[in-house]
């Protein structure tokens, strides 16, 4: 059963990853103020970015497809980014990984609450490539996952009775999102944008409580420094250039979520 379900689960990861891709495709088009002609997020067939010919559906097995084709079109031939496989990779391994590490158990509303978590993490995914992509994170993006995370938590709360994590809740979102909006406002902009502040005050709500709030931020910081040292040895990187944080933020938040509090006690032992 349980293998069943985790080749389900990594099934769906697959499919949201092409979901995904989609996602951005759509909503950075629509964006752009030339192109008077939308795109709907949910409907319409998709298409190749390069000639813009209606896929079919044995262009859209997702990872599959790409292999096949040998990452190109099969109409105009020009090259798919490698960006496509990448993300639909990614995110059904992250699914993967969520179903394995799930902490709330599979009863009825532990797979409810699977279900919004899978939702969120589709959605911080896609802000993920969108900021590699563009360095912008989408504001329409974030607030919609604000009403899955307030969910999240209520259902967290009210199943264990444990009202005092309401409290902890606000304060992860009043610290994350305070400490990135006070950076916010002392470089004038300079060292984060606007979207770094609202995805800060969103994962502050998200992994709750003061301790996780810092262990987000200090995971973020290491990984985004570590991740970056390569890009900058082979010179891709110059002293001036604009890094994402919002990558690094939700890597951060995904570790804290599932092993934040074993984390800190594992720190506390060792600190006492």
């Amino acid at each position: 059963m349980s293998i069943f379900l985790a080749t389900f689960v990594l099934g769906l990861g697959f499919i949201f990853g092409s979901f995904i891709n989609a996602l951005v495709y759509r909503f950075k088009y629509n964006s752009v103020k030339k192109n008077i002609t939308k795109l709907s997020i949910v409907n319409g067939r998709s298409i190749c970015p390069n000639c813009k010919h209606q896929l079919v559906a044995l262009d859209l097995i997702p990872l599959l497809s790409w292999i096949y084709l040998r990452g190109k079109c099969r109409y105009c031939h020009k090259s798919i980014s490698i960006q496509y496989p990448l993300v639909e990779l990614i995110t059904a391994l992250l699914f993967l990984f969520s179903f394995i590490y799930w902490k709330n158990g599979f009863n009825l509303l532990g797979y409810f609450q699977l279900g919004i978590w899978l939702v969120i993490l589709t959605l911080l995914i896609t802000l993920t490539v969108y900021d590699i992509r563009w360095k912008i994170l989408p504001s329409k993006i974030i607030y919609i996952i604000y009403p899955l995370v307030i969910l999240n938590n209520l259902i967290v709360v009210f199943s264990s009775r444990n009202y005092s994590l309401i409290l902890g809740y606000l304060l992860g979102f009043i610290i994350l999102g305070g400490i990135f909006y006070l950076l916010f406002q002392v470089s004038f902009g300079k060292w984060i944008g606007g979207g770094d502040v609202r995805l800060g005050f969103l994962l502050g709500l998200l992994v709750g409580g003061p301790l996780n709030s810092i262990l987000l931020l200090f995971i973020g910081s290491i990984v985004g420094t570590f991740l970056s040292i390569p890009f900058i040895l082979i010179g891709k990187l110059k002293k001036k250039s604009t890094i994402p944080f919002g990558p690094f933020l939700v890597i951060g938040a995904i570790i804290v979520y599932f092993f934040g509090a074993q984390i800190i006690n594992w720190y506390k032992s060792r600190l006492y």
